[in-house]
């Protein structure tokens, strides 16, 4: 057996990690697609939502906020400028509905930090709008079990490497815990650091990609939260 890493940071991603996420999104999405119905299917105006989010993206990054703007944006092309008054104020409402969704906390997240925030120092590590994030954990209640709370307005490569910086530690002594392939995972293994991957029954297309070629003496898929300090030989 290979000799145990030297995990000193245990990094946890928040959205469809820790809480429910996706399904609030998807929820103003249906919105969405019941207003254009009359022009085109859901399959179809969710099609074009999507490439209005991407061209987004280098604006208005993520979160609800942009979410919502970019529905209106969508909309608005789609009707040719015609989107009736109630239906602007729907997706508004639809839109202030998701900012303000309740958090629901997945099943064994304050049971897992409990039993490791003793012998690890945890970082919250998430992406999105600042007030939008705040918001969410301060409903949490899980901010205690934190040694840091990093929200990145993304999570490539730059933005692993400045948050090892600021912790002033080394990619080997960090493991990455979360449920996008493409945010959480990918990044810190190319970094050099570990990963944990735990599927959320449903996750945005922006964020899916395969496993291939991640070495698997860095990178493990686990089914749940709760089974990772039985499952990980890392820690």
């Amino acid at each position: 057996m290979k000799n145990k890493p030297n995990i000193k940071y245990i990094a946890f991603d928040a959205d469809d990690t820790l809480w429910d996420n996706e399904p609030f999104y998807r929820a103003l999405e249906h919105v969405f697609n019941e207003i254009m119905l009359d022009k085109m299917t859901p399959e179809e105006s969710s099609a074009e939502l999507f490439k209005t989010e991407i061209a987004n993206l280098p604006l208005f990054g993520y979160g609800a906020k942009a979410y919502t703007l970019s529905i209106l944006e969508t909309a608005l092309r789609l009707s040719n400028d015609t989107l009736p008054a109630a239906s602007v104020r729907k997706i508004l409402d639809a839109g202030k509905q998701l900012t303000d969704s309740p958090l629901v906390l997945l099943d064994s997240v304050e049971e897992v930090l409990k039993a490791l925030a003793p012998k690890y120092k945890l970082i919250l590590a998430t992406k999105g709008d600042l007030l939008d994030q705040e918001r969410k954990l301060k409903k949490s209640r899980l901010e205690k079990y934190f040694h840091h709370i990093e929200i990145m307005s993304d999570k490539q490569t730059g933005d692993y490497k400045k948050l090892f910086q600021h912790l002033d530690i080394e990619a080997n002594e960090f493991l990455m815990i979360g449920n996008s392939m493409r945010s959480d995972i990918f990044p810190v293994v190319e970094l050099g650091g570990f990963a944990i991957h735990v599927p959320y029954h449903t996750t945005w297309k922006h964020e899916k990609m395969d496993d291939v070629g991640l070495p698997d003496d860095r990178f493990m898929e686990i089914d749940t939260l709760l089974n990772i300090p039985k499952e990980c030989h890392w820690i």
